[in-house]
């Protein structure tokens, strides 16, 4: 038993060294020079913030599938509050508020709260459409009414629970149309911010981009190794029926868990903004397979109740390693995706050879 917690422990790190010697032997130095491999930890702040979050969430028994539309959202509002003359405060705020947003509306339609999703809608977009027609402050007040709204709604307690995967599925594309409708089909551009671009520049010990990640990285394996609210969300992940009978409140817990797994995208989107210096509402397609991908190749289990946060990180590095591998070695892109695909199914086998294994 000891060795075989030791092998999944070692599994991810081992995974990568094999996979960075092997392109070490066949690009040899312009894939291992230093600049490459910033560029490398540079690529993988992104999709590993995302898989951080990600994590969260297939250790509670679900899935997101909405990924990179939500961190293509999440991006144009950010670019669209730049553009307006906002701040990089609030643009920021803007961007990371997106995601928390799109996990509370996940979390809710996956809970069964539908008739409180509905009302709260309902009351932020009413007023919404009033502070526009009269000139008024629409994003704050529209806010203010509806979290009123879904905190006054509470004693409605009909509930209808959805599949994530098909909630996720659903919204995948919705997100996907809104980011584009936001810009009207168009990126949106806007002045350069250079506290904005450094977060995703080379240089120093590591680029701060790197830094960000690392930071949501131990804060949320220390949420999910050290604290009750982590072991809750573990246990609703092995048994759902066994986590109510002890006492756990399985909605608000996995509420708050699409909530903090799309936080994470929303940070993930400011790298992303950063890095590419306009909002695009194309960018990030496939995320949200490589985040998945990343998680249960760091150790996490499609089932539900098993994950590690930096065994994530590990299995994000890898597929950055490929994809930069097989862009050094002149491969064309067909052959990338093929490649990337393949370590995606492989990544679900090794899932269910560790499940047999148990």
């Amino acid at each position: 038993m000891n060795l075989r917690r030791l092998w999944r422990a070692l599994g991810p790190l081992l995974g990568l060294l094999a996979t960075w010697l092997l392109f070490a032997s066949l690009a040899g130095s312009s894939f291992t020079n230093w600049n490459n491999t910033e560029l490398m930890l540079l690529q993988t702040a992104v999709v590993g913030t995302a898989a951080v979050g990600a994590t969260w969430i297939i250790v509670s028994g679900g899935i997101d599938l909405s990924v990179g539309s939500s961190i293509a959202l999440a991006t144009m509002a950010g670019a669209k509050t730049l553009a307006a003359g906002g701040g990089l405060a609030l643009a920021m705020l803007a961007t990371v508020a997106t995601g928390t947003v799109i996990g509370w509306l996940i979390g809710a339609l996956v809970v069964g709260a539908l008739l409180r999703v509905l009302a709260t809608l309902l009351a932020g977009g009413v007023v919404f459409l009033l502070c526009r027609a009269l000139g008024g402050w629409a994003t704050p007040l529209a806010l203010l009414a509806a979290t009123t709204a879904w905190f006054a709604s509470r004693r409605l307690t009909w509930t209808l629970p959805l599949s994530p995967f098909i909630v996720t599925l659903g919204l995948w594309g919705t997100l996907r149309g809104l980011a584009k409708g936001l810009g009207d089909n168009q990126p949106i551009y806007f002045e350069r911010n250079e506290t904005l671009s450094g977060l995703m520049v080379t240089g120093g010990l590591l680029p701060t981009g790197v830094w960000v990640l690392l930071a949501v990285a131990t804060i949320a394996a220390l949420l999910l190794q050290r604290t009750v609210f982590g072991r809750r969300v573990t246990a609703i992940g092995s048994s759902r029926q066994t986590a109510r009978l002890c006492g756990v409140s399985v909605p608000r817990t996995e509420l708050l868990v699409y909530v903090l797994g799309c936080t994470c995208a929303g940070i993930a989107a400011v790298l992303q903004l950063s890095y590419l210096s306009m909002g695009d509402p194309t960018t990030a397609q496939g995320y949200e397979l490589k985040a998945i991908a990343a998680a249960v190749i760091g150790g996490a289990s499609l089932t539900g109740g098993e994950g590690a946060i930096f065994g994530t990180l590990l299995g994000a590095f890898i597929m950055t390693v490929v994809d930069n591998g097989c862009t050094k070695l002149g491969l064309d892109n067909w052959v990338q995706e093929v490649v990337t695909g393949g370590i995606i199914v492989a990544a679900v086998a090794l899932d269910r050879l560790r499940q047999r294994g148990n």
